[in-house]
């Protein structure tokens, strides 16, 4: 049941059909008044420096955009880094460390799955789970870190950062609840837009595959990954941050008479430990020179 009203939910704000159209247009009012509240929101907030060069990379509307591998892609360029995210999903509260650069230091129900991802493939970057993106911001310039990358950081109106903003298309242009916006770029407020194909390109390369793969994966938007997949058995989809169980994949596995699950990182990060067959979407981003020299006019700025 929740992965069809997960579904149901995907389709309603990036593919609706006419049913779905009517109900958006019926909640259009409670849309109106949403984006009046967060434009106040934003007005009544004064940007504050942070001590640090603080670079956001997010985007407007709801769902995944691919902010965890260009974060990866961005941070992993800089000595003296720190990835702060609030960690959708994890089983913890608070602020905590996830690695010091070195060393992991909890595991992923106490990280999130992004926040593990981190940890694991950016080498020598500090990582932080923090709903409070300023404590985060704190520690990490205690631990030495000049250079702070916000997953999904826009709506911190209050905190002074470069934004990057990923350009999702869609054909709803509604904020909250009759469309996928969660805010506005608002008058005012300055953002570099972001597109794929134009300031960053995916590569994307299958590790350990098998000769019969089923794709499991818990990643908003799963379409996305249409492009990039090998033929498979059977498309599992569940809700965005998922935890999974051994025995649920284990039924998978024997439903679709598999030899392997096919996941994203973000999935392998939370399925390793069971020990079952597992073939990876590997992803990797190049981002263009004109980007990485606007970040680094920034971060020099602060320097």
């Amino acid at each position: 049941m929740t992965q069809r009203l997960h579904s149901w939910g995907e389709r309603y704000l990036y593919a609706p059909d006419r049913y779905q159209r009517l109900i958006s247009l019926l909640l259009l009012p409670l849309s109106w008044l949403y984006c009046a509240i967060m434009y106040w929101r934003f007005h009544l907030k004064k940007p504050l420096g942070q001590g640090a060069a603080v670079v956001s990379v997010g985007n407007l509307t709801v769902g995944g955009s691919g902010k965890t591998p260009l974060v990866s892609a961005l941070a992993g360029r800089y000595k003296d880094a720190a990835i702060v995210l609030r960690g959708y999903g994890r089983h913890s509260k608070g602020m905590a460390v996830v690695s010091d650069g070195e060393t992991i230091l909890c595991d992923v129900r106490c990280s999130g799955d992004e926040a593990m991802i981190y940890a694991r493939s950016v080498c020598g970057v500090v990582v932080i789970v923090s709903e409070e993106r300023e404590a985060g911001i704190e520690q990490a310039k205690s631990m030495g870190c000049s250079v702070i990358f916000l997953d999904d950081g826009y709506s911190k109106h209050q905190i002074e950062k470069l934004d990057l903003l990923i350009d999702v298309k869609t054909s709803s242009h509604a904020c909250l609840p009759s469309g996928p916006y969660r805010e506005r770029l608002w008058k005012g407020k300055e953002a570099l837009l972001l597109e794929e194909g134009r300031e960053f390109f995916r590569h994307v390369t299958l590790k350990d595959a098998t000769r019969r793969m089923v794709l499991v994966t818990a990643i908003a938007r799963p379409e996305r990954l249409d492009a990039f997949l090998p033929e498979v058995e059977a498309r599992h989809y569940f809700p965005d941050h998922h935890f999974f169980t051994k025995e649920e994949l284990e039924a998978i596995l024997a439903e679709s008479g598999a030899t392997s699950l096919l996941v994203t990182f973000k999935d392998y990060v939370k399925m390793e430990a069971f020990g079952l067959p597992l073939s990876l979407l590997e992803l990797d981003l190049e981002v263009s020179e004109r980007l990485l020299d606007k970040i680094d006019t920034y971060v020099e700025n602060y320097r």
